[in-house]
């Protein structure tokens, strides 16, 4: 079975504010099959934690439904809350976690926190967001300086 990598990253640019998401896969051999940033307009950073993991998701679906996919987050809270571990109390959350659950099987889904430091890339992709997202335009992939490889 193949195994997919997802990196995401959300922010805002005050809570709430600007914000942004962004999500990359990557094969076993580490290199980039696929980006998206998404300008959110105003949201909270939770909100946008949650919208790149959902685009990440489905990234990865697209790549290959019958992948095994480990998503990486440096937002303990997400991983926390996808792994069952955390209730989720506040509404948004509540409806964008129960999207993310239903992009792909369950058991094909491992959720690891990794440190921010090891999330550059999915940080930067969710800088871009925000960054389009403050000039009012849309996100150009062709612009962005992470991009695939494969």
């Amino acid at each position: 079975m193949t195994t997919l990598f997802v990196e995401a990253d959300g922010g805002s640019r005050g809570n709430p504010g600007i914000a942004g998401s962004g999500a990359l896969v990557r094969n076993e051999q580490g290199q980039i099959l696929a980006t998206k940033a998404t300008p959110l307009g105003k949201a909270s950073n939770n909100v946008a934690e949650y919208t790149g993991l959902i685009e990440g998701l489905r990234l990865a679906r697209d790549l290959d439904p019958e992948a095994f996919v480990e998503v990486r987050l440096d937002s303990k809270l997400v991983v926390e809350q996808m792994s069952g571990r955390w209730k989720i109390k506040h509404e948004d959350m509540k409806r964008l976690a129960a999207e993310a659950a239903t992009i792909l099987p369950p058991l094909q889904v491992r959720y690891t926190w990794i440190p921010r430091k090891d999330n550059g890339d999915a940080d930067a992709l969710s800088n871009e967001a925000m960054d389009a997202c403050a000039a009012g335009v849309e996100w150009d992939p062709r612009r962005s300086r992470i991009r695939p490889q494969g």
